[in-house]
């Protein structure tokens, strides 16, 4: 007898024979399976309704139903739930019939062990990468939905608006920020809330490249092209078929690849490396630059006949400098992510190290912010963060103030005034609720000046929510 399964698999027997029921669920018990049988279409209903199975196995004649309707009922409203047809009268066209409308598997009576055996592990492997699936399709897509890119800042939730409008069209997308500020999230995002979330997500980092190998990673190449090619290799266009590309870095592409980057976004058509024959795909773009690709092209260092063409839809990114009201959020977010994936009793800030990092200027953005509150988690005995649990670098830059006579620390004057600066115009902006043409009155400077100090200083809006 075989021993029982450390998750015991159900199985429902449907026959209008009450001794094949019997013989096939006490076989099926043996075999260390939980084994339930039923005589009619009627208590196959009912049985799938009081119990969760992992495989049906099922006659295809009974008196009140058949068991291609049993079978269409199933994969309706228990897609996880694998079919096995079984009958006395099986035909090539029923067979057929049966694999098209999603049965695992057609047998004919008389049912021998082995077989049936054999057909039920294989039937429960398929049951298990059915259910497997469905957890990454749902992984993924928690990963990659709205929900996912942490944010309440009023920037974020126009970018979110932004994203579901554009997700479902093919149109061209820009994605412009400061590295470290989510610009791949963003495209996977996009993808993932298209119709082509099945079909493949493709990802190049422009920059990561050689100039002489980016051209043949995204066209391929054929088998002589240059030294090396050894063999034809399919490029990173065609992987993407039917589905996204997000092409990383884009401002570090050549003049020459950037006339071939026109023509394919024009035309979905393109000449791998070494070869005449020209490709069609049918593909989604999406590109991203940590650079302004308009000041690139006044500096002549951009295709002006290609930016336009990109520039359809943009998504700016802010950097997290200028949404410091989303940094309690963020910080929360990888505090909790990283204390269940190191399995350390992290639960939380303390006000003054939350305050250290809501007044440090974050050059390298949210990557950044992930990597000092991981290596917090990391280094940290105790259940709530403090300033210490900060890397030294980041505290001191804070605390950078006027030194006291005696004690001088290297620092140039203008980051040394940055602190007190920001202070005194946030505490202006509240004592005029806001206000700023009363605020730069009274600070006596003029509104631009104000605007881009805010601006710089991530007080665009009252980071105490006021």
């Amino acid at each position: 007898m075989t021993q029982p399964r450390e998750e015991t698999a159900r199985i429902l027997v449907v026959d209008d024979d009450a001794i094949i029921v019997e013989s096939l669920a006490e076989f099926l018990s043996l075999e260390g399976y939980q084994a339930d049988g039923v005589n009619s279409f009627g208590e196959a209903v009912t049985a799938l309704e009081r119990r969760a199975y992992n495989l049906v196995i099922t006659d295809i004649n009974m008196p009140d139903g058949d068991g291609f309707e049993l079978l269409r009922l199933v994969r309706q409203r228990y897609p996880e739930i694998v079919v096995v047809i079984i009958t006395g009268y099986g035909t090539i066209e029923s067979a057929v019939e049966a694999i098209k409308m999603g049965a695992y598997d057609y047998l004919t009576k008389p049912i021998i062990d082995d077989e049936i055996r054999l057909t039920v592990e294989r039937a429960l492997q398929q049951q298990s990468l059915i259910r497997e699936n469905r957890s990454l399709r749902e992984a993924l897509d928690m990963r990659y939905s709205l929900d996912s890119i942490v944010g309440h800042d009023y920037k974020m939730l126009r970018i979110f608006d932004l994203i579901e409008t554009v997700a479902d069209s093919p149109t061209t997308v820009l994605i412009q920020g400061e590295s470290g500020t989510g610009k791949s999230l963003i495209a996977r995002a996009i993808h993932h809330r298209s119709a082509r979330r099945s079909d493949p997500f493709v990802e190049v980092s422009c920059g990561a490249l050689p100039e002489s190998l980016l051209e043949s990673e995204l066209f391929g190449h054929v088998k002589g092209a240059f030294t090396g090619a050894v063999g034809d290799k399919e490029g990173k266009f065609k992987a993407a078929h039917g589905g996204t590309i997000f092409l990383d870095e884009i401002s570090s592409a050549t003049p020459a690849l950037q006339v071939k980057l026109l023509r394919v976004l024009q035309e979905r058509r393109f000449e791998p490396v070494g070869s005449n024959k020209t490709e069609t795909v049918n593909v989604r773009v999406i590109l991203a630059s940590n650079e302004d690709l308009a000041r690139a092209v006044e500096a002549g260092r951009f295709r002006r006949d290609l930016f336009y063409r990109i520039n359809v839809v943009t998504i700016q990114l802010p950097s997290l400098a200028n949404r410091i009201g989303d940094i309690p959020l963020l910080a929360g977010h990888f505090l909790k992510q990283y204390a269940a994936q190191l399995r350390r009793d992290v639960t939380g800030f303390s006000e003054a190290c939350m305050q250290i990092l809501q007044r440090y200027h974050w050059p390298g953005n949210v990557r950044e912010l992930e990597n000092v509150v991981e290596r917090a988690v990391v280094l940290s005995k105790k259940r709530i963060l403090d300033v210490e649990d900060l890397p030294e670098h980041l505290v001191e830059e804070v605390r950078a103030v006027p030194v006291s006579p005696g004690v001088y620390r290297p620092m140039s004057l203008k980051k040394a005034l940055e602190g007190p600066e920001r202070q005194i115009i946030e505490q202006a902006l509240r004592a005029n609720n806001w206000n700023r043409q009363l605020t730069a009155q009274l600070l006596e400077i003029n509104r631009t000046t104000l605007y881009k100090k805010m601006k710089r200083y991530g007080l665009e809006t009252d980071p105490g929510g006021g």
